[in-house]
């Protein structure tokens, strides 16, 4: 069977039996026949001061949860009675601090802007734990929900890496959430990170230095060794010394912007983002090795695939590091972060078309699970003329919202086009900022990272 066809059929059975077992089972919706099983009371939030960005007469609460996350709920002066239950991007490793919750809100104070409360997990544990972060993601809508206020809808937002959290929540927890909005949003499963094992194989066959021939080896796709004391800074400065990464173009080698250009090339990439994809694929490849392969093992690899775009395709070829996936690793990592596309509510996405850190093209993969899972009538996609990853602008976010809760509520599935239209129509609205594509024809992720 191959590699990649493997977690899908493991991730039925995981799914099923975590969603059977979880400790934190989702509430029916209100109107619901069914009486809710016990839920365990979280403690009350705190009143605090809000952070900066907030909008004027928001009401913040903050505490930790059960299960010792940070989080922050935040309440409109006019609230709308909708609750947007943030799952934030990342990963990032390291221990999770109540600051990753303010500089969240920061950026997404329009959310609060158009009425809506808002609440925001900084989930209990640093690195590549997705299922965690998902149960974390719940919890944070139970205590808005015990504690703040009853909402009228609950809308779940997964943004970047928070899209794969968002999709595990909604399959996790189906009756907790109203609608669902993924914008930038990681939602093609573990390939999505296929193109990171081959930047680190033609790194490596390109620059030799990462590791270099006088240290100890190791195979590539772990990302490094679990006692290797390698820093941010030091691996910055091996590729500064091979691609002059750190340095303006017009001061760059002629060999190292061959290596440069070849790399970004052969992998699709723009060169200005080689090294956060370089540092991914080096620190949290360890982070995710260490969970599911002992740290000896990973998930990804490249064996049989073939690269183009380099000026000698063959020596490419033949001389770059093979790397294999192991199959445990595979299950493994894929019952942690994977979704079928079985959602039961309708889901919103958004995407800049030439997002540099997390592909476009692998929202073909979401619509094709959610159409194989019988779904796919749930699905609106839109897509905007955009190089951003974090944040697509003030004027993209609101009707999404709009276009979503008018859905849920009065049945009316939005099109890319009505969007965009509503978009400019909204009041302040800056036409120029609504940069949505309407007609945008959307490629498979094969046809921007080679299958394996």
């Amino acid at each position: 069977m191959p590699a990649r066809l493997l977690p899908a059929a493991l991730l039925l059975i995981a799914a099923a039996l975590m969603a059977g077992c979880s400790t934190t089972p989702a509430e029916p919706p209100a109107g619901s026949r069914t009486p809710a099983p016990a839920q365990p009371t979280e403690a009350a939030p705190t009143a605090a001061a809000c952070p900066a960005g907030v909008p004027a007469g928001a009401r913040c609460l903050r505490g930790h949860d059960s299960a010792q996350a940070p989080y922050l709920i935040v309440v409109p002066e006019k609230w709308s009675g909708v609750l947007v239950v943030h799952a934030h991007g990342g990963p990032f490793l390291g221990e999770p601090t109540p600051a990753r919750a303010d500089e969240d809100i920061k950026r997404w104070a329009v959310t609060v802007q158009q009425g809506h409360a808002w609440a925001g997990s900084v989930y209990r544990q640093g690195g590549f734990a997705v299922t965690t972060a998902a149960e974390d993601t719940e919890r944070v809508r139970r205590i808005f929900l015990q504690h703040v206020h009853k909402p009228r809808r609950t809308l779940l937002h997964g943004q970047s890496w928070g899209g794969m959290v968002a999709t595990r929540a909604a399959e996790l927890f189906p009756k907790s959430w109203d609608g669902i909005l993924l914008t930038s949003g990681v939602v093609a499963g573990p390939a999505t990170y296929d193109f990171r094992v081959d930047l680190r194989a033609v790194y490596q066959y390109l620059c030799n230095n990462h590791p270099r021939p006088d240290e100890r080896a190791y195979a590539l796709n772990i990302g490094l060794p679990p006692d290797s004391k390698l820093t941010n800074a030091e691996l910055a400065a091996r590729a500064d010394e091979c691609l002059g990464t750190r340095r303006p173009a017009g001061q760059r080698t002629p060999e190292q912007a061959r290596r440069l250009r070849t790399l970004a090339e052969v992998v699709r990439i723009p060169e200005s983002s080689v090294p956060s994809h370089l540092n991914f694929s080096t620190f949290t490849f360890r982070d995710i090795a260490r969970r599911h392969g002992g740290g000896r093992a990973s998930p990804f690899g490249n064996e049989g695939v073939r690269y183009s775009g380099s000026g000698d395709d063959a020596a490419l070829n033949a001389g770059v590091p093979r790397l294999r996936a192991d199959p445990a690793a595979v299950a493994s990592f894929a019952a942690d972060a994977d979704h079928g596309g079985r959602f039961a509510v309708p889901v919103l996405t958004t995407h800049g078309i030439g997002d540099p850190t997390v592909f476009v093209e692998g929202d073909d993969t979401l619509r094709r699970r959610m159409e194989a899972a019988g779904h796919g009538g749930r699905l609106v996609q839109t897509f905007v003329d955009s190089h951003e990853h974090s944040y697509l602008g003030d004027a993209v976010y609101p009707p999404l919202f709009e276009a979503l809760l008018r859905w849920v509520e009065q049945g009316e599935r939005p099109t890319p086009r009505g969007i965009a239209e509503r978009c400019r129509d909204m009041p302040g609205a800056v036409p120029a900022q609504c940069r949505f594509v309407p007609d945008h024809v959307l490629k498979p992720l094969a046809s921007r990272v080679p299958p394996r």
